[in-house]
Parts: structure tokens; C-alpha cells; sequence
């Protein structure tokens, strides 16, 4: 399994716009092969702050869905009410000092 988590600062007039987006991603996100679940999170100290937490099966079902034009235009979509760029972070059980699957 690899967890893939996505940090976002919006910039605060856009929060809704970016929340409303992002939830319509996540809905697009739960027919992809090798998804397993996605959720979305606010920091409650910085409420402009937002991360998306995914997992996915296998590496290359995560990598597929990194290619495709839906995460691309969610990139896309995010720069005008972002604060600055994100922060992607992956994590695996091997970075986490886990045994691989």
C-alpha cells in the first residue's frame, strides 16, 4: 500500500471553492483502479490549510492516477487560490519502517 498525502495553504477567500473542488476530485477518485480510500483534512490551529490523504493498493496504481489528465488539471485548477505551491508527500510502510507488502 502506499499512502500519498497532499498539503494544501489556500489562500482564505477560496477555501469553499477549494473544498467544493477537491471533494468533487475525491468522488472522481473512487472508481480508479487500486484506490482505497481518500479523505479530506483541515488543520483546525491554520483553517486555510488543507491536506488530502489517499491510499492506493499498489505504487503503480498510484502512479497512473499521478499521470492522469484528472490529477493534472487539479494542479491546474489549484494555482490561482493557493498561497504557494503544495506539498506532496508519499509514504510507504518502508519509509515508515514497515515491511513491504
Amino acid at each position: 500500500m502506499v499512502t500519498f498525502g497532499l498539503n494544501y495553504d489556500v489562500k482564505p477567500e477560496h477555501v469553499k471553492t477549494f473544498e467544493d473542488y477537491a471533494l468533487k476530485v475525491l468522488a472522481a477518485m473512487q472508481g480508479m483502479q487500486g484506490h482505497l480510500e481518500t479523505r479530506l483534512y483541515r488543520d483546525v490551529q491554520k483553517p486555510n490549510s488543507l491536506m488530502i490523504y489517499s491510499n492506493w493498493d499498489k505504487p503503480e496504481d498510484f502512479r497512473t492516477f499521478m499521470a492522469s489528465d484528472a490529477f493534472k488539471s487539479a494542479q491546474n485548477f489549484g494555482r490561482d487560490i493557493l498561497e504557494g505551491p503544495p506539498k506532496h508527500h508519499v509514504y510507504t510502510p518502508q519509509a515508515m519502517g514497515g515491511r513491504p507488502h
